[in-house]
């Protein structure tokens, strides 16, 4: 599989578009002025303890204060709280945590309210951005992410991935990270650290200490609230995350861009630098690539699959709810079954694409077309589960039920990535209602009647759709003919199917449009 990431940055956003084989999968806007990105520390404060659901708000500079859930506390809470009155108070222990104790962890099953005090000072990371009407949700479980490695402070232990299946290659990385492990920080090794050196995963575990120093540094001079650390802006974070060997180009139409980008790739994999490309062309770049034609098709209430099949897209606060269409999908031989299972295959590949791209979090319910046979219903089942192991989002996909849903949860960290692809209808203005079309015929003879009686034009063209045009100038008592005996003056009238039905101007004989 192919990769590629397009950007388009411009003055006030960066839009990065995921292409995987020539098909958008993925979506990500970012404002350049934007605050609380998931991954900033903030030195906040204690704002309201709510003892019914556990948790209190955080006031993080947000004109809505942040959610803190007690589970969210982390177990090291003590420790984070020692580790930030030290390095407010200057100990030089809070920078490399090297004769530092650590604390007991926290009662699981604990009250928040016998944690915390209302104005209390607390260290929390954002780690989820504000949606809709909530504040960012917080955690006080700080931990900092790189390209190979996740930082974990107060902790000895090291963690591999999962995904790296090999026992030989996992007991290496294992000896390599104890040999460069800081006392007190503990480690989880990312499924890209597979293969890399030590010299790769040390320069990896360097960033990410120099952020944590930076924080620490930062919290001796805060004054409430205050951003102490910043995650990397939206474009980094994606390469980070998703940069793979079988990534082919990263194309950016900006060069200020084009050279943060650049510099960031040779930082964290330096083979990969020269598949960073400086996009020059007057084109736009969603133009150039077919990004914006895929926009347009990809987003909406409908969206069309090219089999004929098409899906319905609903959003509500709770949940999205999808329903499979089988459109002019029939084919001549094909059973009912058959048909079905082949519509809901194809649309399986899709929704699984759609989630992605519009970054859709929390609850989905789809709803498949009918299959009686419960193996049909089993290949369905395995093939979401497939599509959906491509998303690097958490997700859970359950077994369709008796009525042929498929519910599945997403996690939900950023806004709905929602483009508007529909216009405002140039007749209605959006209302709905237009104009009688015996009323644009009255409206057009009262102008003629006007400029040719009041304001003494010699000669006048009538520009109009081509209806309009046809009712005015067809048979031998037409309206243009009428005008003629009335006003002892001829009125050209010339057709334009750029104009809509309502829509008409007047020209002088000069070709110029005449203002009414």
């Amino acid at each position: 599989m192919s990769k590629e990431l397009i950007i388009a940055s411009s003055e006030s956003e960066v839009e990065i578009a995921l292409v995987e084989d020539k098909q958008l999968v993925e979506l990500h806007k970012e404002k350049k002025n934007h605050q609380h990105v998931v991954g900033d520390a903030y030195l906040g404060r204690v704002k309201k303890i709510m003892p019914g659901l556990n948790a209190v708000f955080v006031d993080v500079a947000h004109e809505k204060e942040a959610f803190l859930h007690y589970l969210d506390l982390g177990p090291q809470y003590y420790s984070v709280n020692k580790y930030m009155r030290l390095a407010m108070n200057g100990d030089p222990n809070a920078m490399t945590l090297k004769n530092f104790k650590i604390e007991p962890n926290i009662e699981k099953t604990g009250k928040i309210s016998n944690v915390l005090k209302s104005g209390q000072f607390i260290l929390v990371q954002i780690a989820k951005e504000p949606i809709s009407t909530k504040g960012p949700k917080v955690t006080s479980d700080i931990s900092f992410a790189g390209h190979y490695l996740v930082l974990v402070p107060f902790s000895n232990r090291i963690s591999i991935s999962q995904k790296i299946k090999s026992v030989e290659e996992r007991n290496r990385l294992r000896r390599l990270i104890q040999s460069i492990r800081p006392e007190n920080f503990g480690i989880i090794v990312r499924t890209n650290a597979e293969g890399r050196s030590v010299a790769e995963l040390d320069s990896d575990l360097r960033t990410l200490l120099e952020s944590w120093q930076t924080m620490t540094m930062n919290l001796k001079k805060a004054t409430f609230p205050q951003k102490l650390v910043s995650e990397l802006n939206k474009t980094s974070v994606l390469l980070r995350d998703v940069l793979t060997d079988d990534f082919n180009s990263i194309y950016v139409n900006n060069l200020d861009m084009y050279n943060e980008v650049k510099s960031y790739i040779k930082s964290i994999v330096p083979e990969k630098a020269d598949i960073v490309k400086h996009y020059k062309l007057s084109t736009p770049i969603f133009e150039q690539f077919g990004i914006q034609k895929q926009i347009r098709s990809s987003f909406g209430r409908i969206v069309s699959i090219r089999s004929g099949v098409y899906l319905i897209i609903e959003h509500t606060e709770a949940l999205h709810v999808i329903d499979v269409n089988s459109g002019n999908h029939i084919k001549a031989g094909e059973g009912q079954e058959d048909t079905a299972l082949q519509v809901n295959m194809e649309s399986a590949v899709e929704i699984a694409r759609q989630l992605r791209l519009r970054d859709m979090g929390g609850i989905i319910i789809v709803d498949f077309i009918d299959m009686q046979l419960p193996e049909h219903r089993t290949l369905l089942y395995k093939k979401m589960v497939e599509e959906m192991a491509k998303d690097k989002a958490r997700h859970t996909v359950l077994p369709p039920s008796k009525f042929g849903l498929i519910q599945i949860t997403r996690q939900r960290v950023r806004p709905v990535v929602d483009v508007d692809v529909q216009e405002r209808c140039p007749l209605c203005d959006g209302t709905g209602n237009i104009k009688s079309s015996l009323a644009i015929i009255d409206e057009i003879e009262s102008n003629i009647k006007y400029l040719l009686t009041v304001q003494n034009e010699k000669h006048i063209t009538l520009v109009a759709h081509p209806y309009i045009y046809a009712y005015l100038t067809k048979g031998l008592q037409s309206k243009q003919i009428k005008w003629f005996w009335t006003y002892k003056k001829w009125v050209k009238i010339r057709p334009s199917e750029t104009y809509n039905l309502l829509e008409y101007v007047f020209l002088n004989k000069g070709g110029d449009e005449i203002t009414l």
